[in-house]
This record gives C-alpha cells, sequence and structure tokens, in this order.
C-alpha cells in the first residue's frame, strides 16, 4: 500500500521515496517480499497523489494499480476486487526494516490457524522504548497491542463486513518502526546508521 498522501512526513518527497541508508522505503519492501518464498505476486498500490512512486514501482520490476486514493481500507478493498485476489497479505509501504521472517510467520500463522484475517501486532511497550507513538493501541487478552502495517485477508470475503480474525505478536524492533512522522523517520535512519557500523 504506497498510495497515501503522507501529509505529516512535510516536504515535497512522496513518503514511499524517502530513503533510509540510501534505499527508499519502498524498495526496503518490494526486496523483503521478493525474497519471501511464498509470495506468489507483488503488487503496489499507488494513487494520483504518489505518480513518482508508481514510476519507482515499475522500476523495481513490480505491478502496480492506481487506486482511487479514498483511504487505507478504501484503497486496499478497491485492490482486491479489481485484480481479484484470494489469499492476500497488505502491508504498509512505510515499514523500512520488515523481514523476510516477520513476513514467513505471519503467512504460516494465517494458514495454520484457518481464519479469514490475521493482523500483526506488537507490545505497546516496544513502540516506547524507541520514542515512538503509536496511532492505536488494542487490548487484546490483557495486553496491549498495536497493529504494524501488515495483514493477511482472504479476499473472497472481503464483503463480509467484520471478519474473525488471529493476531500474530511480533516481539521484534524491526516491526515497529512504521514511519509517519519526520520524528520516526530520523529515528529509522539512526538505527540503519547504527546497523551498518556495527563491526
Amino acid at each position: 500500500m504506497a498510495g497515501g498522501r503522507g501529509s505529516r512526513m512535510g516536504g515535497h518527497i512522496e513518503k514511499p521515496l524517502l530513503e533510509i541508508s540510501g534505499k527508499s522505503m519502498l524498495q526496503r519492501v518490494v526486496e523483503a517480499l521478493s525474497s519471501t518464498n511464498s509470495i506468489d505476486r507483488i503488487v503496489v498500490a499507488s494513487s494520483n497523489t504518489t505518480p513518482a512512486t508508481t514510476t519507482e514501482a515499475k522500476r523495481l520490476g513490480v505491478q502496480t494499480i492506481i487506486t482511487p486514493g479514498s483511504g487505507f481500507e478504501e484503497d486496499m478493498r478497491f485492490v482486491i476486487h479489481h485484480l481479484s485476489l484470494n489469499d492476500t497479505l497488505v502491508i504498509s509501504c512505510d515499514l523500512p526494516f520488515v523481514t523476510v521472517d516477520i513476513v514467513e510467520k505471519a503467512i504460516r500463522k494465517y494458514r495454520d490457524t484457518r481464519k479469514p484475517a490475521l493482523a500483526v501486532m506488537a507490545p505497546a511497550e516496544l513502540y516506547e522504548k524507541f520514542g515512538t507513538k503509536p496511532g492505536y493501541v488494542f487490548e487484546i487478552d490483557g495486553k496491549k497491542l498495536v497493529p504494524v502495517g501488515i495483514n493477511i485477508i482472504d479476499g473472497r470475503r472481503i464483503d463480509e463486513g467484520t471478519l474473525e480474525q488471529t493476531e500474530l505478536i511480533i516481539n521484534s524492533e524491526e516491526a515497529v518502526f512504521n514511519v509517519n512522522t519526520p520524528h520516526e523517520l530520523d529515528a529509522a535512519r539512526k538505527r540503519s546508521q547504527t546497523a551498518t557500523e556495527r563491526p
């Protein structure tokens, strides 16, 4: 999902194209998905507000689709309907440190539970540790959890309303760097630089 305005970021660069250690966030997510054996097809959902992102996705060799830009959920539904998708992993383009391991774990749990939807969540305290403020916090089974921006849904059931869902709780710092503000971008860049400097 790469069609949002990213208005909180300021600046003139489309959010998916903001770079961390020389790679755009879009490229980082595409590379992780490309290395995941369980992924059959990658589609970048952009919009008229992210034309440069569409161009970059094509350069990266992945399929693109222009959504109406009506909002995350509306655009997700548009893509699933337009492409007649079945099991669909939906991921935000602003997760620069997503790993193959996280994606594979989500897919395995989705398949094992046989529920029509899965959400990847992280403990709220992880966000506090890195000084970022989550947009949404849910209490599930007595735990405060934050959706990280990775979901899997059975596209054949997209119009059924609220679907039965399972959660995969990831206690990993790679999962909590969801870049929505300049502060979070700075934190992600510092983390990447520190990781690069380690011997």
